[in-house]
């Protein structure tokens, strides 16, 4: 398979753009924006709910796409930050953690690709969610469907076509070196084309990450465990099914 960069004398320019430099830029940006954004635009940081101008077909898409997501990105930490060593420590090996990764990711990526469609034609045809669609959320959509894809491909391509990629030795030990501080564009050098572009778009859904509605995913409601209680007060002189008396009335 064609790769994106490929150098027998070792990374090049164009590699050390692409595994050193951008990974850093994304993760300044989404660790900076997020700060930016909880301190500027608290009341932005919204998933601007359009639940009240359609329920049907959120029904379908929202639980489709968020427990597909939720599942990709289990895989996704559990294939990058954890080493093959330790999986192999726990009793886990190399094939059965190989099948199981492939079946569960692409039932999770077909499960969210669906509810993404689902979520996006609902967003197109229901005519006040398509009024609330803003260029962010297009541009969202666009960059979070393109990382999707490509990595959908990239499985398929890998585990379907060809007989396997392991991405658990190049992949995963670069990106685990860039929190080290000591990036290793080398391991990039030959990854198929595929897996490549996938980690570029991933890059780039993250750097753009905090500047969209996908800030809501970082929120959790602790402060429901701990707000009081709201007491509604009726405005009604009449409260109840009858009249009420004058003066004291016995409190039982």
């Amino acid at each position: 398979m064609t790769h994106l960069a490929q150098n027998a004398a070792g990374p090049g320019a164009l590699d050390i753009l692409l595994w050193v430099v951008l990974p850093y830029v994304a993760l300044v940006l989404f660790a900076g924006g997020h700060v930016w954004r909880y301190r500027y635009d608290k009341f932005g940081w919204t998933t601007r709910s359009s639940q009240l101008h359609e329920s049907r077909l959120l029904r379908i898409g929202s639980p489709l796409f968020h427990f597909g997501i939720l599942v990709v990105l289990i895989g996704h930490v559990i294939g990058l930050l954890i080493p093959n060593s330790w999986t192999e420590a726990a009793g886990v090996s190399e094939h059965t953690y190989h099948v199981t990764a492939v079946v569960l990711g692409l039932i999770a990526g077909v499960s969210t690709l669906d509810g993404m469609a689902i979520l996006i034609y609902r967003r197109r045809t229901v005519g006040p969610v398509f009024s609330a669609t803003t260029r962010n959320d297009k541009l969202m959509y666009l960059m979070l469907a393109a990382a999707l894809v490509l990595g959908l491909a990239a499985t398929v391509a890998a585990n379907v076509v060809d007989d396997g990629y392991d991405y658990r030795t190049t992949i995963s030990p670069w990106f685990r070196s860039i929190f080290y501080l000591q990036p290793d564009p080398a391991l990039m050098v030959g990854v198929p084309l595929l897996f490549q572009l996938h980690v570029i778009s991933a890059l780039a859904l993250f750097a753009v990450w905090p500047f969209t509605r996908l800030v809501h995913m970082l929120t959790a409601p602790l402060g429901y465990l701990t707000r009081p209680y709201i007491v509604y007060r009726s405005r009604d002189t009449q409260l109840g099914s009858r009249a009420t008396r004058r003066g004291w009335e016995r409190v039982r």
